[in-house]
């Protein structure tokens, strides 16, 4: 299947030009997991919003300023600390005190803590997961149950060729296609193995 020119192009590229088609993939990969990220916080619900709305604003204004280092998961280590500075800053502008959150936010800038590392994770699954529902679509059925198949089930070539009617050969193209098609997309946002 063909691509248009700007898929070539991952989201974070995209996200500095002035189509407001990829920051509504952004909203709709990072919304749900920032929200599911704070409420787990203690928050009350429309603090847990607003403070999701101020993390996105965040991205907004200061996405031009994102600088990949080459290491993966960069893009979601500078997330974690926009969500931990908005998170921050509605503490103290809450009155609460500094030893209140402290043990948390310092959870939060430590990239070893088991918060950051249940973070890198959710986070790689939860992108992983929008972005295969946003590419799902450019693929014929088969090659969407090849891959699906082989790579997520984890099942033998040659037996979902078999299912499919394909040959062994077709199913590992097919696979390879979706998954180059993943990794264009989640250039530096999300290691895709």
């Amino acid at each position: 299947m063909a691509h248009s020119p700007t898929t070539s192009l991952s989201l974070l590229d995209r996200l500095r030009g002035p189509d407001p088609g990829p920051w509504s993939r952004l909203h709709d990969l990072y919304a749900p997991l920032l929200r599911a990220w704070l409420a787990g916080r203690g928050l009350q619900p429309a603090d847990v919003d607003d403070l999701c709305q101020n993390a996105l604003a965040v991205v907004v204004r200061r996405v031009g300023e994102f600088r990949h280092n080459g290491r993966p998961g960069a893009f979601r280590t500078w997330l974690r600390g926009v969500a931990g500075n908005v998170l921050r800053d509605h503490l103290r502008a809450a009155g609460r005190r500094p030893d209140r959150g402290a043990s948390f936010l310092a959870e939060v800038e430590d990239a070893g803590s088991p918060l950051s590392r249940w973070w890198d994770a959710e986070h790689d699954r939860h992108v992983l997961r929008g972005l295969m529902n946003l590419v799902r679509l450019e693929f014929a059925r088969e090659t969407w149950a090849a891959f699906t198949r082989t790579a997520l089930d984890g099942r033998p070539t040659a037996e979902v060729a078999a299912e499919l009617g394909l040959t062994p050969n077709a199913v590992h193209v097919a696979r390879s296609r979706v998954l180059a098609r993943l990794r264009q997309e989640a250039e530096g946002m999300v290691e895709v193995e």
